[in-house]
């Protein structure tokens, strides 16, 4: 099973494909699975800008609303996690996932995810202290702080997925996890981001609940994003049935950048399709009592507490839930437009107007499985008005049960950075145009396209059995070597076959995949705005003069990225 892995996206479709048809063609190979790790920017029309952390002047529709419309589809099944720029309107309605549009699903806040029999969790945000506490409280129209908020990670979500027990084969996020650049290239990615130093040395660089989640998990592969360069590490962990992680972090897709690779995983069997996990599926009805909708702390049960505190699912749960789903866990392909189509040719008022939607697929999921909409507590939500969730653990101890007990896995909160690739120097960005493949790497020899960057670039032929990456334009010369660091021995990367066994599809559950498309999309007036129109306009970007030397002292910035992510710094 080939499976693409793509950095951030920034809402360039129309590119990623067209570059991932001509590595197929120029390789001869079939790629299964798109994995894209966030800033996808899921815009359907004007409106859905409003509800991007993105400054006005820089909103761009981009191409994803050719999709929504049906007027292109998806060359290949697309699995995305959200990232911190997003539209957040649309992802609120999908909240425990569904289809954006036809063949591109979003895993929502948190989910586990089957495909062809290789098990993917994603966790969608990033991480800030001060919001990690709270409930899923923003919704439009949103304040120009919850624009933000909206897409930091819950303990909630997180909490979730510490209940996974079965083996996991690829875990996906958007920020990196804390520290996991000790165990790749230091240096190398220090020369290409002398930026980073200060938030190392602070230990500030990454995300702490991602770092917790790779620590207990321990997946076979970790694919994340949202620092804007390539970087790859093998992580260790002290479990011999699980004993390490291959991390990948991928670049934005820009010319002369490392945004995609593809990896030959040699695990899975049968068709390539989503399946829902049965494990996660247990969780997610267990825990819904934790849910939140309020602006207030919200702690998650622990070892003391007098309620249940482990939610790992028991055979009886799990068996419960293969009778629920009739042991057919595909995901039905029951996309539904909810939002006015935008057309660039003849556009309407009404993809002006913001307005707040029920998704048909969340509805149905949640029908299912008897769980918490939080879009729809949020539109019926009034400012007289408590949802049972507020008192699931407040700052003020209005806990219906307990008080909060102390959890050893609780996050700390000291760590306040939004982003830490705002504001930052943008390198290696020449607007060349044409398709190079990018013999990117170290010379040890690559397996099953994975491998750590040890020196950098070479500039030297390898055999195109051992292409399994490409730029938009191609390489540049690495900084020099260095030869102080160890060889890594890199062994099969493939995942083996310990992992989850895939789950069989027996007959349909007809509920479940009842036809969910719709003609008239579902309204709420309840939140309404209108917009000025905004043209679907594109400007090349200003080219930008090289820059011969950088140090850790001397910051340059392009001025079209520093006003464009200067504003995500909220303190």
């Amino acid at each position: 099973m080939k499976i693409a892995v793509e950095g951030c996206a920034h809402g360039e479709l129309d590119k990623i494909y067209e570059t991932l048809g001509e590595l197929e063609r120029q390789n001869n190979i079939k790629v299964d699975l798109l994995i894209i790790c966030g800033d996808f920017q899921s815009v359907r029309n004007p409106a859905d800008l409003e509800c991007m952390a993105v400054p006005a002047k820089y909103r761009e529709l981009n191409t994803f609303y050719k999709y929504y419309s049906g007027e292109k589809v998806a060359p290949v099944l697309t699995l995305f996690v959200g990232g911190n720029h997003e539209a957040s309107n649309y992802l609120l309605e999908l909240s425990y996932g569904g289809w954006v549009c036809p063949n591109i699903y979003y895993m929502g806040y948190a989910n586990v995810i089957n495909v062809g029999g290789v098990r993917i969790a994603g966790l969608s945000g990033i991480f800030k202290g001060r919001d990690y506490l709270k409930g899923h409280f923003e919704h439009p129209p949103y304040e120009e702080s919850a624009k933000k908020s909206a897409y930091h990670v819950r303990n909630l979500d997180v909490f979730r997925l510490k209940q996974i027990k079965g083996p996991l084969d690829i875990c996906i996020s958007h920020d990196w996890p804390k520290g996991v650049y000790n165990h790749g290239n230091l240096k190398q990615l220090l020369k290409f981001k002398p930026f980073f130093r200060e938030e190392m040395e602070n230990n500030q660089l990454g995300s702490q609940p991602a770092e917790e989640l790779l620590t207990k998990l321990k997946p076979s592969y970790w694919f994340a994003a949202h620092l804007h360069c390539k970087f790859t590490a093998i992580v260790p962990h002290e479990d011999p049935e699980r004993p390490e992680t291959k991390f990948l972090a991928l670049d934005k897709c820009l010319p002369k950048r490392r945004f995609l690779q593809i990896l030959d995983v040699n695990k899975g069997s049968g068709k390539v399709e989503l399946e829902y996990d049965p494990e996660w599926l247990c969780i997610l009805q267990s825990t819904n009592h934790l849910l939140s909708t309020s602006r207030r702390n919200t702690y998650m049960p622990g070892p003391g507490s007098s309620e249940r505190w482990d939610f790992i699912p028991t055979n009886d749960e799990i068996e419960d839930i293969r009778n629920l789903f009739q042991g057919d866990f595909k995901v039905p392909e029951n996309f539904c437009v909810t939002a006015p189509i935008f057309n660039p040719s003849n556009p309407q008022p009404s993809t002006n107007k913001l307005q707040t939607y029920i998704n048909p697929q969340t509805k149905t999921y949640c029908s299912i499985l008897n769980i918490t909409d939080p879009n729809d507590v949020l539109l019926n939500k009034t400012n007289e008005s408590f949802s049972i969730s507020d008192f699931s653990g407040t700052d003020t101890d209005f806990s219906c049960s307990t008080l909060p007990s102390f959890n050893p896995d609780e996050v700390s909160l000291s760590d306040v950075d939004d982003s830490l690739d705002a504001s930052k120097p943008d390198l290696n960005s020449s607007e060349s145009r044409g398709f190079v493949v990018d013999r990117t790497g170290s010379n040890d020899d690559p397996v099953d396209g994975f491998y750590i960057d040890i020196k950098g670039n070479q500039d030297k032929d390898i055999p195109d059995s051992d292409i399994f990456f490409i730029d938009r334009v191609g390489h540049q010369p690495s900084p020099p070597s260095f030869t102080d660091l160890p060889k890594k021995e890199l062994e099969d990367f493939s995942i083996d076959s310990a992992g989850s066994s895939p789950i069989a599809s027996k007959k349909a559950n007809t509920f479940l995949h009842s036809n969910q498309l719709c003609s008239t999309p579902i309204l709420h007036n309840k939140s309404e705005e209108s917009f000025p129109e905004i043209k679907n306009e594109v400007t090349d970007p200003e080219p930008e003069k090289p820059v011969e030397e950088v140090t850790p002292t001397v910051k340059k910035f392009k001025r079209r990225n520093y006003d464009l992510y200067k504003s995500e710094c909220d303190t």
